[in-house]
């Protein structure tokens, strides 16, 4: 798939934490529904589960909704996804008897069909049944590092208990920091055996890829939100803890870390200890090792429990998640809005075009001169109603 497109595939949201899977070239999350209608009163509820959202992250037009077919994933939240070479992957997640370690596909791109899930029976060891981690996509490998959920009976890593998910109904969860690969080209599960120094266990991280390396910060361990930041390398895959120089953003979980450039991540959003919701956004920067705050016109639009991604003209795209404390007994404030910040410039063709559709009443007469498929562009652009903010 290319940096065009936006897929959402939403999550109710619960009282759970979860970890948006993002991988730089979709923007992903998981729709679902139990029962295909909404509860009453002060509680979430799942969306329909059999249909997915299109958004053009390069016209801004409208959303498409596309319906899906085939062995369609069950109503869960906290689901883990990413997508490789324009198929859609998706594992683990919360449904109502628990976690699972179920792995589905989705085949985007075929536009014009009909999209059919496929349930995918793997070689190997899997993860085990779990929630809210994270994923890096590395060399046709689906790499899943941490997560909330049962304990392994072959573990490799660090498991620890959820002392208060012992009086619950079903069996006890816990926080882990386990690394597993799945090899695409066999479709096979490896349990990786790390070096170096891992992370603590925890969940609703954020991960994003750079080369051979796997970025990770934050996320929840027991009753604390973390602010530390490690990378895995993907070659030898040994764990380095990062310790970078100056000010370090506060520690959250359910936030968002996307790869901005060849050495930028950019980070938005979360939740932090004491349950607040933020709406701070950073870079950092690989090659001086230091966190750079970044001003945006978003300030004051907190969001926790989003999705981001980045598209090929400098923006990172945010959408959904929630602006209050959706731990609190009130009604949570979900988001259909979509975020868009500018992270670097954007190219000739880009602003030449901008310039063109600001001045279309004068240049009317001139944009059949254009090349077709620029002409297409600004004609969409005309058409589409701009639901952004820095688009």
């Amino acid at each position: 798939m290319t940096n065009r497109f936006g897929v959402y595939y939403s999550t109710r949201s619960s009282e759970t934490e979860l970890r948006n899977s993002t991988h730089s070239t979709p923007l992903i999350q998981r729709q679902v529904n139990d029962w295909n209608a909404p509860v009453r009163g002060f509680y979430d509820f799942y969306l329909p589960r059999d249909e997915i959202w299109i958004y053009d992250m390069v016209n801004g037009i409208s959303w498409q909704r596309r319906k899906t077919k085939g062995n369609v994933p069950p109503s869960m939240s906290g689901s883990c996804a990413a997508c490789v070479d324009g198929v859609l992957y998706l594992f683990g997640g919360h449904h109502a008897h628990g976690n699972t370690n179920m792995l589905f596909m989705l085949n985007l791109n075929y536009r014009d069909g009909d999209l059919f899930w496929e349930r995918l029976e793997c070689k190997g060891t899997p993860p085990s049944p779990k929630d809210k981690l994270g994923v890096w996509v590395y060399q046709n490998k689906i790499i899943f590092f941490g997560g909330y959920g049962y304990y392994p009976e072959d573990s490799i890593g660090t498991f620890e208990y959820d002392e208060t998910s012992f009086g619950n109904a079903g069996l006890p969860r816990g926080w882990n920091n386990h690394v597993h690969a799945l090899h695409l080209h066999n479709l096979t599960w490896h349990r990786v055996v790390t070096t170096g120094k891992s992370p603590s266990p925890r969940a609703a991280h954020a991960c994003a890829a750079v080369g051979n390396r796997g970025y990770m910060f934050g996320g929840r361990y027991r009753d604390s939100r973390m602010n530390d930041l490690y990378y895995l390398n993907f070659d030898t895959w040994e764990w380095h803890e990062v310790i970078p120089q100056g000010v370090i953003p506060a520690g959250r979980s359910w936030h968002s870390l996307t790869q901005a450039s060849q050495d930028t991540l950019f980070l938005f959003g979360g939740f932090t200890t004491d349950k607040q919701p933020l709406s701070d956004t950073w870079l950092y920067s690989i090659k001086t090792n230091e966190w750079i705050p970044f001003q945006s016109c978003h300030v004051g639009k907190p969001r926790l429990w989003h999705t981001a991604c980045a598209s090929k003209e400098g923006e990172i795209f945010v959408f959904g998640g929630c602006a209050n404390n959706l731990l609190a007994h009130h009604k949570a404030a979900h988001s259909n809005a979509v975020l868009v910040f500018s992270v670097q410039p954007r190219s000739l063709l880009r602003l030449s075009l901008e310039t063109v559709i600001s001045l279309k009443e004068i240049l009317s007469n001139s944009l059949d001169c254009l090349p077709k498929h620029l002409l297409h562009y600004v004609h969409q652009r005309f058409a589409s109603v701009n639901n952004t903010c820095g688009s």
